[in-house]
């Protein structure tokens, strides 16, 4: 009799279960996620670091040194410049991580057996990457001077002085020390900013419906426009706080500098909130209760927090999750708040990632707005 009423409840609860099938399918979606997410995505390994070139030389010489970076699968030689200006600008907008700088007299110093210097710049706004293309630098530089040491041994036929006929000289930019915290805080700020807005905002609305106080508000002069503004400004300035806070914390606690304009890192942070605003909002018209609201919001932040270089470096990432992480609205703040606390970079700078979060924020902003108008009709 026990097990034949044991039998029948957990039959009960399995039909629930059916019949909320958003549910059932978030909860078996999300472990698949976490799996193919931390299998790919988590990873220290960087590859393809993009570089950029400003070979003065131009020689065979130089030819050679390049030939060895390339063959490298460390380094993607994506840029070809023709002054320290266009490189430094390259590095400064985060299209180029790092920068190689030959002398015009590279060739003709190698050739007269003396050595010669080349510069490395590395952008250390993100230490996980800089420290890595550092020492593959350093060894591709020790490995390439190697060479054209034997090949002068062989071309003399006698023994010398074994002094590196290449040095590779580094400079590391913004974070000279590669200290983890410049790096992490700012993205902090960029997790608080997204989290906050988009799980509160989902979670608050959706509270108003289960209570059934939501329709109380329908039947008030009220109109939906208001309705949506009243409910997310709240959020918008407790998340605008909370930015703030950190932003005091790293910057007095921690060290972290803050370099940029503080009136530009403030609007450009609310262009931002716009994207994480219409995806709560939009998640409310999705749920019917709170922790669906939560499920949904969460299918969201595992691909944001894996795919936008919050934690893991993207070069690390395969091609196909990098090709992903355009469609992230956070990737794109990541690189903002990063540049504007460490590199002091005007809006120029970042028009790219500007325009990106634009476009995302008035597309999510509006589809969230007209499907939860409808919900309210």
């Amino acid at each position: 009799m026990k097990n034949s009423r044991l039998t029948s409840l957990v039959r009960k609860e399995f039909i629930q279960i059916i019949r909320d099938p958003r549910t059932l399918v978030l909860v078996l979606v999300i472990p698949i996620m976490q799996l193919f997410l931390l299998g790919y995505a988590a990873t220290n390994d960087v590859r393809n670091v993009s570089m950029a070139v400003f070979d003065q030389d131009r020689g065979p010489a130089a030819r050679e040194l390049l030939d060895s970076y390339r063959a490298a699968d460390y380094f993607h030689l994506a840029f070809d410049v023709d002054s320290e200006k266009e490189l430094g600008n390259l590095i400064d907008s985060g299209e180029a991580r790092v920068g190689l700088v030959i002398p015009p007299d590279y060739t003709n110093q190698l050739k007269g057996g003396g050595s010669a210097e080349v510069l490395f710049i590395l952008d250390g706004s993100d230490p996980t990457v800089a420290s890595t293309a550092l020492s593959a630098a350093q060894l591709i530089g020790q490995e390439h001077a190697t060479k054209v040491l034997e090949e002068r041994l062989v071309r003399s036929a006698k023994s010398g002085a074994l002094s590196p006929p290449v040095e590779v000289r580094s400079q590391v930019w913004y974070n000279p020390d590669m200290i983890s915290s410049y790096y992490m805080i700012p993205g902090v700020i960029a997790m608080i900013l997204f989290t906050l807005t988009s799980i509160l905002t989902a979670t608050s609305i959706v509270r108003e419906r289960e209570r059934g106080t939501i329709e109380q508000l329908i039947v008030t002069p009220i109109r939906s426009w208001e309705l949506i503004l009243g409910k997310i400004i709240p959020y918008v300035l407790l998340a605008f706080l909370n930015m703030l806070e950190v932003l005091a914390i790293g910057h007095f606690w921690f060290g972290v500098p803050v370099r940029g304009n503080i009136f530009l890192i403030l609007v450009l942070s609310g262009l931002f909130l716009l994207t994480s605003l219409g995806i709560g909002l939009l998640a409310s018209t999705m749920a019917s209760t709170q922790q669906e609201a939560m499920l949904v919001v969460w299918m969201l932040l595992l691909p944001s927090l894996f795919l936008s270089g919050f934690f893991f470096p993207l070069e690390a990432m395969p091609e196909v999750l990098q090709w992903i992480s355009y469609l992230i609205p956070l990737r794109y703040y990541l690189i903002i708040i990063r540049s504007l606390m460490l590199k002091d970079v005007g809006a120029y700078a970042l028009r790219t990632e500007i325009i990106a979060l634009t476009i995302f924020g008035v597309a999510l902003m509006t589809a969230a707005s007209l499907r939860f108008r409808k919900r309210l009709d």
